[in-house]
């Protein structure tokens, strides 16, 4: 599917994919304005989310590989330098494996290497915090009117225990373009990735931002905009 996509700004491409339940436009706006004075940034919905709806998230993460490598296409973009977080980084990720001529560089945050040996009780607990916040008329309220479709179904699809994409995490050797992946040093079990990736491919590049968390695009706005674009101005030398 092709996804819906606001773009701003002139020069070379840059991707940027937001987290779960969030879209581009309501979660990047520091990036976008940002970047936009040196590039063309460009900021689809996922699958699912804002006003990209679809019904079928069944193999969300090859499927959403592919929308955008489909939505460049259709943007007449043949390759560009894709950043995302959490769910926007994992589908970076496929992409990078899938479509790996789409992809000038890559930038990772909010991923997991390896499964946790708690990833039962993470998992549990995720889905205590989402009932929580199925409870709260406000929270409601927000993502019914950023999202068209319905949002409930994005959940029902990261609920199950077997919904990270592990095997795709674990391993980035075969990734030959240019990647970084950033870290906030407040995740235990995102930062052994700045350990292990180095190691399997001289490829990735690593940053550890410190007061930083999960989200390190919203924890360290600044911090992390200075690093991934000292990383794209690398790619052009």
């Amino acid at each position: 599917m092709i996804l819906h996509t606001e773009i701003t700004g002139t020069g070379e491409e840059v991707v940027f994919l937001h987290t779960g339940l969030q879209t581009g436009k309501t979660e990047l706006d520091v990036q976008k304005n940002y970047f936009k004075q040196n590039y063309k940034v460009i900021l689809p919905d996922l699958r699912g989310h804002g006003k990209s709806v679809s019904h079928d998230l069944s193999d969300y993460f090859h499927d959403s590989a592919r929308d955008l490598a489909e939505t460049l296409e259709n943007l007449g973009v043949h390759s560009a330098h894709i950043v995302g977080c959490s769910i926007g980084a994992l589908v970076g990720l496929v992409v990078a494996k899938n479509h790996p001529e789409r992809v000038k560089s890559l930038t990772l945050s909010g991923i997991i290497p390896e499964k946790p040996t708690n990833w039962d009780e993470m998992d549990k607990e995720e889905s205590e915090n989402i009932a929580k916040m199925l409870e709260n008329p406000e929270a409601v309220a927000y993502f019914d009117n950023i999202h068209d479709g319905d949002w409930r179904e994005l959940l029902d699809s990261v609920l199950g225990e077997d919904w990270y994409p592990f095997e795709e995490t674990k391993d980035l050797a075969s990734l030959e373009m240019p990647v970084l992946f950033i870290v906030g040093e407040q995740n235990e079990h995102e930062t052994i990735g700045a350990i292990k990736y180095p190691k399997m491919n001289r490829n990735i590049h690593v940053s550890i931002i410190p007061f930083a968390g999960h989200v390190v695009h919203l924890d360290q706005p600044e911090i992390y905009n200075k690093i991934v674009e000292a990383f794209l101005l690398n790619q052009n030398h």
